[in-house]
């Protein structure tokens, strides 16, 4: 059954946050490498898209974890894995490799599960995040006009990943914690532009962050706003993630839901980070405000952000069980 019928029917579950679950290991530079990168001249601690590589042992684990806790959808541990950001740490050159092992460690541990619980597949979302540079503003405060990278050059980057991705056999893509719009543009562009080199087609996922109490992303769209400036592409979903905890997504999740022709998806944070850069918030209270959602009929797809872990998701799984997935209106 294809994922589309099966989002008719239910709603699906997304998994929790890969890097909380990586810090759990408290990881040294030696697990960023192994014998072909020993000798690499650059730092790699923190490069954790790397550890599909060379710590895959713990990347499997981690899906395993959230699988067993409920999810229905795991995404690769490929967030930075673009050229663009992979070169904070001089790995331009691995972004393929990265990709694909990503994409195939995440597609064996489903086919566990699947195999195991053939009534209920699991699914790999190619995990896309949206590089450390932006297309429509300037870093430069001084030089408002000064861009750090251009379109084309994303389109480039984004789809080095996307081939990967593909390769490694995700089921679907996942173009995440969009800030800049552009950006998230180009991504499109560059699947469009894979999808018809090879002739094969999954379905896209488009997931926004809305940054602050403002209800904008970074580069300054309202919700609604994002909506119409990706609603050409052919989307399987729309949604929210990241930035805000829960409760604070859902005024936003409420203008997707009246106007999105897709089905919408929100996998938010475990509240704010503390002082700390740590997340307090209990998968009970989590759980909670997540409920107000389903309450409401607004998520097809639903799952956690950074400072979730296979706890959280449990909880949100157990309580998606109870309820029907939104309809989707078809006409935006």
């Amino acid at each position: 059954m294809t994922i589309e019928k099966i989002l008719q029917e239910r709603i699906l579950v997304l998994d929790g946050a890969m890097g909380t679950m990586i810090q759990r290991h408290k990881l040294e530079e030696k697990d960023f490498r192994n014998e072909k990168l020993k000798d690499h001249p650059h730092p790699l601690k923190g490069d954790n898209d790397l550890l599909s590589i060379t710590r895959p042992d713990i990347i499997k684990d981690i899906h395993r974890q959230y699988f067993d806790a409920g999810a229905d959808i795991a995404e690769t541990n490929t967030f930075g894995a673009t050229s663009v950001a992979q070169a904070d740490y001089h790995l331009e050159h691995l972004v393929y490799d990265i990709n694909f092992q990503g994409a195939k460690i995440a597609k064996e541990v489903a086919k566990e599960f699947t195999d195991r619980e053939p009534n209920k597949p699991r699914f790999v979302a190619g995990s896309m995040g949206p590089t450390t540079k932006l297309a429509s503003m300037s870093p430069d405060v001084n030089n408002p006009g000064y861009r750090a990278i251009t379109f084309d050059q994303l389109v480039t980057a984004f789809k080095e990943q996307a081939k990967g991705l593909m390769d490694g056999g995700v089921d679907l893509f996942l173009i995440e914690t969009v800030t800049d719009t552009l950006n998230a543009k180009a991504a499109l562009f560059a699947i469009q532009e894979l999808f018809d080199e090879t002739g094969k087609h999954i379905p896209i996922m488009v997931s926004g962050t809305i940054t602050d109490a403002s209800g904008r992303i970074l580069s300054g769209q309202t919700a609604e706003a994002f909506l119409i400036s990706v609603s050409h592409a052919p989307l399987l979903s729309i949604g929210l993630n990241c930035a805000l905890g829960a409760s604070a997504l859902r005024p936003y999740l409420q203008v997707l839901n009246e106007h999105a022709p897709f089905f919408t998806s929100a996998h938010p944070n475990a509240g704010l980070p503390n002082e700390f850069g740590q997340y307090d918030q209990t998968p009970e209270d989590m759980a909670a405000q997540i409920k107000e959602f389903l309450d409401e009929g607004l998520i097809n797809i639903i799952g956690g952000c950074c400072g979730t872990t296979p706890e959280h998701i449990k909880l949100i799984a157990d309580l998606a069980k109870k309820y029907k997935p939104r309809n989707i209106h078809q006409e935006a």
